[in-house]
């Protein structure tokens, strides 16, 4: 069978921040992944650890301080090198459907949530004359499960789950070739996060629209992913078929094993230690401090092999132990 071509292809994606004094931050390094058409690719790991970085570098949303590397194409357009006309007028929206990590900030806050839906659907489909706006607002809102009775609300009217849902009812309506959520389930309770997920597993089941999906919450990666990318202090050390992942034979990284065994309904054992500083890294393995596993080779920086980066990964007879 022929491969298709990726909706998204990310080599060598690195962000730095340049700090005073000189101060560098790794925020992101080296990431190297692809969302095919179809699929749902979650990328998990603690808070902190560069996963909103590569989504602000992958839509031109970087502060001023930071310097991005490598490429991320869709399509022909590498987004790292395109100019902000072409990021605002081509990008955000049209092509890459973008649901916010703080979504409240990103609402228009004078404005009602359906007037931003009106004018969200006058800009980006083919719906034309009052009425027919005002009905394809209305069906957005109902996909993202946000209550007809709140769209002349404005933002500030908004509880946090609402906002929630208003930021994803906006980010649908293009039905854009790349739908990139950020934590699109913060503040929602489980019935509205299993409708969320779903709703957004239907935009990238029509077989030519991607969807990469960054989220804390493994619950709602086992339901939706297709692959699962886990990132470790600006890395990401594991890519892996989400039902091998989650099921068996489970993740080969002992640090996503350690996040699945976190989990309640697992063992319920956190992982020891906390996470090293962006801007201050060791030279070898990061996770080494915190691992069961780590040997002196683990001084050195592991390479990725076969979706792995880790010196010492579980090997299927480890795992069926």
């Amino acid at each position: 069978m022929t491969a298709r071509t990726p909706v998204l292809s990310v080599r060598g994606l690195s962000v730095r921040f340049l700090m005073p004094g000189g101060r560098r931050i790794a925020a992101v390094t080296d990431a190297h992944f692809d969302v095919a058409p179809g699929e749902c690719l979650a990328l998990i790991g603690e808070s902190g650890c560069g996963k909103s970085v590569l989504a602000s570098a992958l839509l031109g949303l970087l502060p001023a301080n930071a310097q991005a590397a490598g490429q991320a194409r869709l399509g022909d357009l590498d987004l790292l090198a395109a100019d902000e006309r072409t990021l605002a007028r081509t990008v955000r929206g049209r092509l890459i459907g973008f649901i916010p990590q703080s979504p409240a900030a990103h609402l228009t806050p004078v404005r009602t949530v359906r007037s931003q839906l009106e004018e969200t659907v006058a800009a980006l489909t083919h719906a034309r004359g009052r009425a027919a706006v005002r009905s394809a607002a209305e069906a957005a809102a109902e996909r993202a499960a946000f209550p007809a009775g709140h769209l002349d609300r404005h933002p500030h009217e908004l509880s946090g789950g609402l906002a929630q849902r208003a930021a994803t009812a906006l980010a649908l309506v293009g039905d854009a070739p790349l739908l990139l959520a950020d934590e699109p389930t913060t503040g929602l309770d489980r019935d509205l996060v299993d409708h969320t997920v779903d709703e957004l597993r239907r935009h990238a089941d029509t077989g030519h629209r991607g969807l990469l999906v960054i989220t804390h919450d493994l619950a709602a990666a086992e339901r939706i992913a297709d692959r699962v990318a886990v990132m470790y202090a600006g890395r990401i050390v594991e890519l892996a078929e989400a039902k091998a992942f989650f099921g068996a034979p489970g993740p080969r990284h002992p640090y996503s094993r350690g996040l699945l065994q976190a989990l309640p309904h697992r063992a319920f054992t956190p992982i020891p230690g906390m996470p090293p500083e962006l801007g201050n890294l060791p030279d070898g393995c990061a996770f080494a401090p915190r691992c069961e596993r780590a040997t002196h080779a683990c001084t050195a920086l592991p390479q990725q092999a076969d979706g792995i980066a880790c010196h010492h990964p579980h090997v299927p007879e480890d795992l069926r132990a």
